[in-house]
């Protein structure tokens, strides 16, 4: 049976991606996030809290697919590309690939040093009745293409025994598919700047873990719309245990999120004014990790069901992600 000991001592592989999905993930632009235009954000609940999502603390590269679908919907009236649009439904499929390496100097007393991208592609399928000046239209919308590039130059862990400190900068990019005028996009045609911390707790004897992040998503201003979304306060958790299987480990768990948007959005195209967004939710998470030698190979689906909204849509996220750590 292995030691939980020795992996979890150089398991720490994965950065987040919002992200982002999706941060870090980190991750694409799905048309399900908090409140603000579209009431979309970069920053998806999921994308970074659990240990896939681990900053590393071992010299190396690591690739790491990911794949999020998302359904749901608002009654409630929503700033789009399109214009104010009421009773909108979206499904969202997306994939993101992405990677990166952890370098063999520490740096500021200790800290390993990583740094990543992530690129999603993403397929929409939206409706809803846009607002006109004379009585609103039905109008749905299906479209493909490349979502916005996460960045993240910087990821920092410090650690000492079961503890380990995280700080970390994803930026995401407006590199994707984006249309004024279209109902749904690929892309949100704004820069957000995400710095987060975090800390996490894994017990090597037992194989219980503990994990909070804090992140704070500012956004620049929509230069097609005139739209600047407001900043948003997020917070994810897990727990977790590492149960060992035959020549792996079986890992158990919930996590859960609360995103709260604290600045309203502004602009001369910010027609509903503060508009601010509201979500919380919980869900189950299940894994396994499987020690090839010196490189590992992890897997982890989980379903994350938004359990109370305010000025967004309400649905499910629905998570696998895979982490290959050479």
């Amino acid at each position: 049976m292995p030691s939980i000991r020795r992996f979890l001592s150089a398991a720490s592989w994965s950065p987040p991606c919002q992200a982002a999905l999706l941060t870090a993930t980190l991750l694409a632009a799905s048309p399900s996030a908090r409140a603000g235009e579209g009431g979309t954000s970069h920053v998806l609940p999921g994308a970074n809290a659990t240990l896939m999502d681990v900053i590393p603390t071992v010299p190396g590269a690591f690739f790491k697919p990911m794949y999020l679908h998302y359904s749901g919907d608002a009654t409630a009236r929503v700033p789009t590309a399109a214009g104010i649009t009421s009773n909108l439904n979206a499904t969202a499929n997306t994939l993101v690939v992405g990677g990166g390496y952890t370098f063999e100097p520490t740096v500021f007393g200790g800290a390993h040093y990583t740094v990543g991208a992530f690129l999603p592609y993403t397929s929409l399928n939206v409706s809803g009745n846009v607002q006109t000046p004379r009585s609103p239209v039905a109008r749905s919308n299906k479209v493909s293409g490349l979502g916005d590039m996460t960045l993240v130059p910087a990821m920092l862990a410090w650690k000492e025994g079961d503890w380990q400190i995280d700080a970390l900068l994803p930026i995401y990019a407006p590199t994707g598919s984006y249309q004024k005028g279209r109902l749904g996009n690929p892309g949100l045609n704004y820069w957000t700047f995400d710095p987060m911390i975090g800390m996490v707790y894994s017990n090597k004897k037992s194989g219980f873990n503990a994990l909070l992040h804090l992140g704070y998503g500012i956004n620049t201003e929509n230069s097609d719309t005139s739209y600047k979304s407001g900043s948003i306060l997020h917070l994810d958790g897990a727990l977790q245990q590492i149960i060992p299987v035959k020549s792996g480990f079986l890992t158990v768990g919930a996590e859960g999120f609360y995103f709260d948007q604290v600045t309203g959005d502004s602009g001369a195209g910010a027609s509903l004014g503060a508009f601010k967004g509201r979500t919380a939710g919980l869900g189950p998470v299940l894994g396994f990790i499987q020690p090839i030698g010196k490189q590992s190979l992890a897997l982890e689906l989980k379903w994350l069901a938004e359990l109370d909204t305010r000025n967004r849509m309400k649905g499910d996220y629905l998570w696998l992600k895979a982490v290959y750590k050479f």
